[in-house]
């Protein structure tokens, strides 16, 4: 099975997300929205399928990024996350939550062997399942 299929989006916390957002902006030309800025690309395997990647600032008090005390989390798209997370339990990798599904995609959150939280992307659509319901 396919696991990771690339990036799907970095975040990170900062003391005042409003001026991370705004020099990034000015400085580096990032559009920055009310939740960061989203970069979408199309498949080089195939042209007709796009994808996005996510950025986004988080601020030093955030929950999301929790158990974890590090302050940048990285989501990676994945091929099947219902697949993908019993074989992860398998492997006892540590479980954050449960899968939980949004208009686009599902997603859950576990902890590498150093404490980095990691959220998995499913877009919605890409799986077979998906496109059935």
């Amino acid at each position: 099975m396919k696991k990771v299929t690339g990036l799907g989006g970095v975040f990170f916390k900062c003391s005042d997300p409003k001026a991370m957002n705004d020099w990034y902006a000015r400085n580096l030309g990032i559009p920055v929205g009310p939740y960061g800025a989203t970069f979408e690309w199309r498949d080089a395997a195939n042209p007709g399928q796009t994808g996005s990647t996510a950025w986004a600032t988080f601020p030093q008090d955030t929950a999301y990024f929790d158990p974890s005390s590090k302050p940048f989390m990285i989501n990676y798209r994945v091929d099947d996350l219902t697949a993908l997370v019993e074989e992860l339990k398998k492997d006892q990798v540590a479980i954050v939550d449960e899968i939980t599904s949004y208009e686009y995609g599902k997603f859950i959150h576990v902890l590498d062997p150093e404490g980095n939280i990691i959220e998995l992307w499913e877009p919605a659509g890409e799986n077979a399942e998906d496109a059935t319901g």
